[in-house]
């Protein structure tokens, strides 16, 4: 009997990160690390089969491939604005790859992840905003 690919998700980045070889699982808990300082009030789960922080909704995720990592901003116009600090990895659209060997920066990441979080708390309140103009 052929197992479903759901049935190998991890239940939380802890058992994601234990699937992972050493060395993955070595840069992928540095970057874990750098995303909680940023964006300590983040909630942390097992989203799309990969880690996600969701803070305001969703924040950033990570994910490890056979070949190389990922870490998903969540938003095409971080990349954008981050193109300069991220020339030394392959970032395109809204993914930024990165080799175990040669993590992100963990500055580069909090401010990433900071970013984001202003992205999501402005997001919100325009919300709100058109919302309470809708009310009136």
């Amino acid at each position: 009997m052929k197992r479903s690919r759901m049935e190998n998700v991890a239940p939380d980045v802890d058992a994601y990160l234990r699937k992972v070889p050493p060395d993955t699982r070595a840069a992928l808990t540095k970057l874990r690390r750098a995303i909680k300082a940023a964006a300590p009030g983040a909630e942390e789960s097992i989203s799309y089969a990969m880690p996600a922080y969701k803070l305001n909704g969703p924040l950033v995720y990570f994910a490890a491939f056979t070949a190389h990592c990922s870490f998903f901003p969540g938003s095409k116009s971080i990349v954008k604005r981050f193109a300069k600090d991220l020339s030394a990895f392959h970032a395109t659209g809204g993914t930024i790859r990165f080799l175990p060997n040669r993590p992100l920066p963990t500055s580069l990441v909090r401010r990433i992840v900071r970013a984001r979080v202003r992205e999501n708390q402005a997001r919100r309140a325009s919300r709100a905003a058109g919302k309470a103009l809708s009310a009136t």
